[in-house]
């Protein structure tokens, strides 16, 4: 090693919130310590506070519009430019991922390829959806009634505590993907590899607030998103059975659509389970017509 190598000062890492496209600390100052699986220090990480969670639902409504107004095809797009970045940074998740979980090299990094794969699923998805869930329906009169899937608006996300990585792809991507924006607390004892997603995310042509990613006890975080009355959606996968009924009985006070938890396994193939939870469907009755001296319908 060179004299000016033996010299050099480190660069340690700071992790920060990711919050409408940008990395800020949390207001309230605080951090704690987050480490391996043998206990052994990695890094702090920003504890949220109750004005980080207003903060980012204020940045992920004012990305609603624009974001559920794209069309599918230009979502999937960006998801699949997320994918891409995903695949070119994958050395270093594969060791966030092995630190977090606690999981052999090679191991990690087939958690980090199937994180990549769940993100071109979804990506794929996003315009066939409506394919599925929406259409034409039979009616005994002169008009047209049509379906279509909406997206909710502002979804809250519990990733799950025990899947640091493909557990928090595989519940962000599906609500992102038909349209909503979402404000994701990130596993409590394994937050770094969400918090290194945000720094994906913001590379990857993802309008800024669409995603927004918060660390820190996910009981003080969740507790006022599930209580805020500008988010409509909330998926409690992160949470305890107990922290899930307070939330969910916060949650009814204006109405919010609530997944509740449930035991996944995440490297099974997932289905449209989770493209469907946060959806509304709009259905539209039209006349129909006449064309022609005949009066022939349609």
């Amino acid at each position: 090693m060179s004299t000016e190598q033996q010299n050099r000062l480190s660069v340690f890492k700071t992790y920060k919130l990711y919050v409408g496209g940008k990395f800020p600390r949390s207001e309230s100052g605080r951090v704690y310590e987050v480490t391996d699986s043998k206990g052994n220090w990695l890094a702090n990480a920003p504890q949220s506070s109750r004005k980080d969670a207003r903060d980012a639902v204020v940045a992920a409504r004012k990305a609603f519009g624009g974001w559920s107004g794209a069309t599918a095809y230009n979502r999937g797009q960006v998801l699949y430019r997320v994918a891409e970045m995903l695949e070119g940074r994958r050395d270093q998740f594969v060791r966030e991922v092995a630190d977090a979980d606690g999981i052999s090299k090679s191991k990690a990094g087939a958690v980090v390829d199937a994180a990549v794969d769940r993100w071109v699923w979804y990506a794929g998805w996003t315009d066939k959806i409506g394919q599925i869930v929406g259409g034409a329906n039979p009616v005994a009169g002169p008009f047209f009634n049509l379906s279509t899937p909406e997206p909710t608006g502002v979804v809250a996300v519990l990733a799950p505590q025990d899947s640091s990585f493909l557990g928090l792809v595989s519940v962000v991507a599906p609500v992102i993907a038909t349209g909503n924006t979402a404000v994701v607390i990130a596993s409590a004892t394994s937050p770094l590899p969400a918090l290194s997603l945000g720094e994906v995310l913001a590379t990857s042509d993802l309008p800024g607030g669409v995603v927004n990613v918060l660390s820190g006890k996910t009981a003080e975080i969740a507790a006022p998103l599930a209580a805020h009355q500008d988010v409509n959606a909330i998926d409690l996968t992160g949470a305890d059975a107990e922290l899930a009924r307070d939330l969910e009985i916060a949650a009814a006070d204006n109405l919010k659509r609530v997944l509740r938890p449930q035991a996944v396994d995440f490297t099974a193939m997932p289905g449209t389970e989770r493209l469907t939870a946060f959806l509304e469907t709009k259905t539209v009755w039209h006349p129909t017509g006449a064309l022609g001296v005949s009066g022939s319908s349609y």
